[in-house]
């Protein structure tokens, strides 16, 4: 179904999603079962929704075992190696950028091969690079990033955006895909950066009350 080029942007984005479902547990000091439990979850959380929406039965990673095996290859890798890093939420920050704008893509191209509206597939790639994080969000007790002020399902749909126009004009596949990717990890990290936000719907009712 995928491209090779494809299929290594999926391998790539199931390991930094993995990478960052250790981080986010490490950090909330989960025992070993819950971590690789998170790491899992993280990394076939979107993918599992889409497939499900789409009617592509059963999802991805109960067809293919190598799904199971790198997300735990990874896992054991990241815990092994905690100690060298000293900020897991910065590094959870920088994995989980990475993975949004992997699994975008593939979402998206998960959208192309059912020929699905555009619309459709820039949905699909979004709901493939967010839904992961709610999913390990909701299991530590967070507000999951989607639901808050935050550019982050924005990131996704301003690189899925930059993919069909991309498309429009012919570019190379490959090439399409690795701009794509870079442009929603350098929307989600500069608005890490420079604090950037969406509009705050509660401001007028906060000043009234205050």
């Amino acid at each position: 179904m995928f491209s090779e080029y494809t299929e290594v942007v999926d391998v790539l984005g199931t390991i930094a999603f993995a990478v960052s479902g250790v981080y986010a547990a490490l950090d909330r000091r989960l025992d070993l079962f819950g971590v690789i439990i998170i790491a899992f979850v993280t990394a076939i959380g979107g993918g599992t929704i889409r497939d499900m929406l789409i009617g592509d039965l059963p999802v991805t990673w109960i067809r293919d075992i190598h799904y199971t095996a790198i997300i735990l290859g990874t896992a054991v890798v990241v815990i092994l190696f905690r100690h060298g890093i000293r900020n897991f939420r910065k590094t959870l920050l920088v994995f989980d950028s990475l993975g949004l704008g992997l699994f975008t893509i593939v979402g998206i191209q998960k959208g192309i091969a059912f020929d699905l509206h555009p619309v459709v597939c820039v949905a699909l790639g979004t709901i493939t690079g967010c839904f992961g994080g709610v999913i390990r969000d909701m299991l530590l007790n967070n507000i999951p990033i989607i639901f808050q002020k935050e550019i982050y399902a924005s990131a996704c749909i301003a690189g899925g955006t930059v993919f069909f126009v991309l498309r429009l004009f012919g570019v190379n596949e490959e090439i399409n895909e690795s701009v794509s990717i870079i442009a929603v990890f350098l929307v989600r990290t500069l608005a890490i950066r420079y604090d950037w936000k969406l509009p705050d719907l509660y401001r007028k009712i906060n000043r009234r009350k205050s």
